[in-house]
């Protein structure tokens, strides 16, 4: 059944400028969905640490060098393409980096950002290794770490969008630690910000097989009137499409629209 409201902007892509499939590979995948509009959203981390920049070196992941030759790339694409396409980027959020991240995001002039917690105190949320040899306690502090740092995330007003709001959840080792107190805080955070939370299919599809947010949170939201805008998170071709209409059926089922950033 075709949805009557389809999803017509997805707002989370990834590319090969940071850990997806080729830029125009992508874009093309894009057009052949439907989508009126993209948002290139590579990830990014520019925060003051030793560790983390040589991480990200041996790794790849080098936006915040290589924005300006994506964005070339992005204004070519628009040239040969009716797809409206976005240029944003993924950021890593910790309590403390805000100012490079502000200093940052003023210099590359995005068109939005997107802001995501995907370490607490350095650890990598979605990673199991962390996490084997910990105890329940500490399992469970962890957790409370990374919801408050997703609040301060959103009353830092840095972003647009928030990503993967209930990150914990995809980590085995974490997951049912996410308690209502947690989806409390972070909905009354998101009602009086500007920054609104993402429905992602990254996981619809996958072992995780759930938005995120998961149901409960996704009421705690609504309940407050917090809308959310569509994010496939999508880092192949394929996935585009598939996630699109994961996201299509979402919104059809329950008669609603997801927020749109731009007129």
């Amino acid at each position: 059944m075709t949805a009557s409201r389809p999803v017509t902007r997805d707002y989370h892509v990834h590319s090969n400028y940071s850990d997806g499939d080729r830029l125009t590979r992508m874009v093309a995948a894009a057009e052949a969905a439907g989508l009126e509009a993209v948002g290139f959203a590579d990830h990014c981390n520019v925060a003051d640490d030793e560790d983390l920049r040589r991480a990200k070196r041996e790794i790849g992941i080098n936006l915040d060098r290589s924005y300006p030759l994506r964005r070339e790339a992005i204004e070519s694409l628009r040239e040969r393409s009716d797809l409206r396409i976005l240029d944003a980027v993924e950021l890593d959020y910790a309590p403390g980096d805000e100012a490079e991240i502000a200093a940052f995001l003023d210099e590359a002039d995005f068109d939005y950002a997107i802001g995501s917690v995907h370490r607490v105190d350095r650890v990598n949320v979605q990673s199991t290794t962390p996490f084997a040899d910990w105890s329940d306690a500490e399992r469970r502090a962890f957790v409370d770490d990374y919801y408050e740092a997703l609040a301060d995330l959103v009353d830092s007003e840095l972003f647009a969008i928030a990503a993967h709001v209930d990150l914990p959840e995809r980590t085995p080792p974490l997951r049912g630690y996410t308690t209502t107190d947690h989806h409390a805080m972070v909905a009354d955070a998101f009602r009086r910000s500007r920054t609104i939370p993402e429905l992602n299919a990254g996981r619809v599809r996958r072992e995780y097989g759930q938005f995120h947010p998961a149901p409960d949170f996704r009421a705690a939201l609504r309940e407050r009137g917090v809308a959310f805008v569509a994010g496939s998170d999508s880092h192949a071709p394929e996935e585009i499409r598939n996630r699109k209409l994961v996201l299509d059926d979402y919104f059809d089922a329950r008669d609603a629209e997801p927020a749109r950033l731009f007129a």
